[in-house]
């Protein structure tokens, strides 16, 4: 249980429901990102989703909002319409799909806090604002999210692959060392 979850007197199997989904169940998933520049550890992020929601799911991509994503970093973004046709090239070309929805994140939580979804997929770094957006959805009445953690895809040198490394000119979007 993480210390998040304890003060809010969650238990850990609430937040991580460990559930397989019914045969007949389509599962409906979220993930969520800027994904600017895409590399490893989101297209890694974007496997786990497709493999949880499986052939009949529903995977919902949330993209940050320009305004959201230049607010949370110092760094440019490209703007939201480039990396929705980027990530939609991406994904056909890596995974061969083109059924799956995007829409525009405006808050931290998007529609995952009142929309009827089964899982979220998550880094270490966003798996905090999954045990929250569980914590919203219980206080809301829903159903609580099976979290799918995926760990980081590490660069070569051992540390985990970022956007902000990659615009920094350290690595490569595949974790290769550039400098």
């Amino acid at each position: 249980m993480t210390d998040s979850s304890r003060d809010r007197g969650l238990s850990a199997s609430y937040l991580y429901r460990s559930h397989t989904f019914a045969d007949n169940m389509a599962p409906k998933v979220a993930v969520g990102g800027t994904f600017d520049p895409l590399h490893d550890g989101h297209i890694a992020l974007l496997k786990r989703a497709f493999e949880v929601a499986g052939d009949d799911g529903e995977v919902v991509i949330a993209l940050t909002s320009d305004r959201m994503a230049k607010s949370q970093r110092s760094r440019s973004v490209r703007d939201f319409d480039t990396r929705v046709r980027e990530l939609r090239a991406a994904l056909k070309e890596t995974f061969g799909v083109e059924d799956f929805k995007i829409e525009m994140l405006h808050t931290v939580y998007g529609s995952a806090i009142e929309e009827d979804y089964d899982a979220i997929v998550v880094s270490p770094e966003t798996e905090p604002m999954a045990c929250n957006i569980n914590e919203i959805r219980r206080e809301n009445g829903l159903r609580p999210l099976n979290i799918v953690r995926i760990e980081y895809q590490m660069a070569e040198d051992d540390v985990r692959i970022s956007s902000t490394r990659i615009c920094g000119g350290e690595i490569d979007s595949h974790g290769k060392m550039v400098v």
